[in-house]
């Protein structure tokens, strides 16, 4: 059921022509800046820096102004008394001398503005694209630029953790991580969801939508301002007080970045900057994305690479993230973006004029530079199209992701669900589609993501059990079938995922104990409600309510992971997937999993092949009472294998008993 490795080896010589053009890049950084490691920190030149005396020195690229000058509260809002001079290759700088009382001329938390010039004779307000703070009034619809250098900024007070042996990742936006209707803070998430994270067993954080976007609703991928963590949640020092308590719980955090596009705002965005339609973008039809309406990304631009390339080391170096989530990938890769694209994983597909080669060299450039620099750094890539080598090393031609999301699980989960009825379930088609991945680059494997919570869609849990999760998830009745059936198909369906599907196992916030709710942010279509915009955890609290049992299961899940390491392991061996029985069986880091499907038929004395001869006990057991289930196996049983050949093992065990799925015995589309 596993792919062998293809295109390992002739994928080097696939990627030759991009390989060097990686190596030319990493030559000229050397030649022209110094070596990467000072072209990515220029962080620490562009925008606004504070010198050693309190003097400030503002710069910026803005190839096609005219003429710029400094504006805001520190000034006056005076449009010409502090103009930048103009320097070689677009670049602006302004020097601003201390105050009489040697303090800064400029005070934390003023609004500054860039006054662009054109050629054309317009005067465009502009946000520096590198802003550290942005906020935005109540009733302006327009960030404003925020001057941000506190007098006491945070201190980093505890080291990153070492790299997790195995993934655990819960994917998390803070502004929905609240049972209350508004828009949560970095602190609440900090002292009520962090305890929550680290008892459930994930040891990994995706952190969404924190790079500024103007539109809430965007979910963090409309970013306008790529430097200033989202002011809507608090400030820097506060975001930067939720990653430090994190790492003081072992657990390493990871950015949802945001470098396949940018948003189309001008006056909060990076869009126009200097009146141009290029700049850090291509100009004409190559630098807009039809589908997302948005602007893509010169990346072959000396100015561009400088501009993206720090901005994943200001992550790293200013938040002390360990890693990030790269937003968009296959619309990176390829000049069609993958619209109107099926891929098929025909090898014409990957290769050949239509792929995108300065984006390759791009990713290539930033892979090498982040696990030169942080040698625990994590990458992961959204790709659809499934390219070859995307997670193998830069150094093999690949572009040197860690991991890969298997984004045709949690599709293949809501296709059965939404067309087949349970008899009809197709165990090899299942099986398939969770080993369906290259040899040696490494996959996340999920069930549901935040991409199946949206409105317009629905979560596994509601595909599952729909209305009756309003009215029947009380456990002080007896569940009726429906919830009987979803609550054991959930479980099933998370724990098969997790044991088969990848490398590393992702689960949205919320999701793990079936909320029972899509997920909509505040906008003109549902009268700016924030209800669909939470996450109701308080269900959770409350003992009575089967959400408890399905937390149970899944934090479970992971502590039972943690002992035995499965997704660290080499791939599952899968000794049956018994279409009549409906019986999956795999073995994976010396633990036998073992799932009935079947709606109506148990099993007794059911033999099941097995690797290492010994003694087997029952370690996870979705049917005991606690997870919801019927509390029907005896966990004092011992299993002893016997030598016998069964399904190409050596040794095989009898499972006494081998339940079906729920109670009542009604079959339910």
């Amino acid at each position: 059921s596993i792919q062998p490795p293809r295109a390992c080896l002739s994928s080097i010589k696939i990627y030759s022509k991009e390989y060097g053009l990686f190596e030319k890049q990493l030559t000229l950084l050397e030649e022209a800046e110094g070596g990467f490691d000072q072209f990515t920190r220029s962080y620490k030149s562009y925008g606004v820096q504070r010198m050693p005396d309190n003097s400030l020195v503002f710069k910026e690229w803005a190839p096609a102004a005219e003429a710029l000058f400094l504006t805001g509260d520190f000034n006056g809002w005076d449009n010409f008394s502090h103009p930048y001079s103009k320097k070689d290759f677009g670049k602006w700088e302004l020097h601003i001398p201390p105050k009489e009382d040697k303090t800064p001329a400029v005070a934390h938390n003023s609004k500054l503005k860039v006054v662009v010039h054109t050629r054309a004779g317009e005067r465009l307000y502009r946000i520096s694209p590198w802003a550290k703070y942005v906020t935005r009034h109540e009733k302006s619809v327009i960030y404003d630029w925020v001057h941000w250098d506190p007098p006491q900024p945070y201190v980093h007070k505890h080291p990153r953790p070492q790299k997790p042996r195995s993934l655990r990742i819960y994917e998390s936006h803070v502004g929905i991580a609240s049972p209350e209707g508004k828009v949560a803070s970095y602190s609440n998430f900090t002292h009520n969801v962090l305890p929550r994270i680290k008892d459930l067993g994930y040891n990994c954080i995706q952190l969404m939508a924190i790079m500024e976007h103007a539109y809430y609703a965007s979910f963090g991928y409309q970013v306008t301002s790529f430097f200033a963590a989202s002011s809507r949640y608090g400030t820097p020092e506060e975001l930067k007080e939720l990653i430090d308590v994190a790492h003081s719980l072992g657990i390493i955090v990871l950015l949802d970045v945001v470098h396949s596009h940018a948003s189309k705002n001008t006056e909060d965005g990076l869009n126009r900057f200097d009146g141009s339609d290029s700049c850090f973008f291509h100009s004409g039809p190559r630098g807009e994305h039809s589908l997302w309406d948005s602007r893509l990304f010169n990346y072959s631009g000396w100015e561009v690479l400088r501009f993206l390339l720090s901005n994943l080391r200001w992550w790293m170096e200013e938040y002390r993230f360990d890693g990030f989530r790269f937003d968009g990938v296959t619309s990176m890769l390829y000049h069609h973006h993958g619209i109107g694209s099926g891929f098929s994983g025909d090898y014409t597909e990957y290769f050949g004029l239509h792929v995108d080669e300065d984006s390759l060299v791009y990713l290539m450039l930033a892979n090498h530079i982040l696990h030169t620099l942080y040698q625990d750094c994590i990458t992961i890539a959204e790709d659809v199209s499934g390219m070859p080598t995307l997670c193998r090393p830069v150094q093999e031609g690949g572009l040197g992701f860690d991991y890969r999301l298997a984004m045709a699980i949690p599709d293949k989960w809501i296709q059965i669900l939404k067309e087949f009825k349970d008899e009809d379930w197709n165990m090899g088609n299942i099986v398939y589609t969770m080993t369906n991945r290259r040899y040696g680059e490494k996959c996340i494997a999920y069930a549901e993501s935040h991409d199946q919570a949206l409105v317009g869609d629905k979560t596994l849990a509601f595909w599952l059990m729909d209305k009756d999760m309003y009215t029947n998830m009380s456990a002080l009745i007896p569940m009726n079938s429906v919830i009987d059936r979803g609550i054991q198909l959930h479980k099933m369906i998370r724990l098969l995922t997790h044991g088969l599907g990848g490398e590393g196992y992702l689960n949205f916030m919320g999701n793990e104990f079936g909320h029972p709710e899509w997920l909509d942010f505040p906008r003109v279509g549902n009268n700016e409600s924030y209800h669909y915009a939470r996450r109701q955890f308080n269900l959770v609290d409350l003992d009575h309510l089967r959400y408890r049992q399905l937390y149970a299961f899944d934090r479970d899940m992971n502590r039972t992971e943690d002992k035995y390491g499965w997704l660290a392991a080499p791939p599952a061996y899968i000794s049956a997937k018994h279409e009549g029985d409906k019986v999956i069986v795999f073995e994976r880091a010396n633990v036998i999993f073992i799932f009935n499907f079947h709606a109506t038929n148990s099993y007794s004395n059911y033999r099941v092949a097995v690797g290492p001869p010994g003694k087997y006990k029952i370690k996870l057991d979705s049917d005991e009472i606690q997870y919801g289930g019927h509390g029907r196996l005896d966990h004092n049983t011992e299993f002893f294998t016997e030598p016998m050949e069964f399904n190409n093992l050596p040794n095989s065990i009898l499972v006494s008993k081998l339940y079906y799925l729920w109670q009542n015995n009604d079959l339910h589309n």
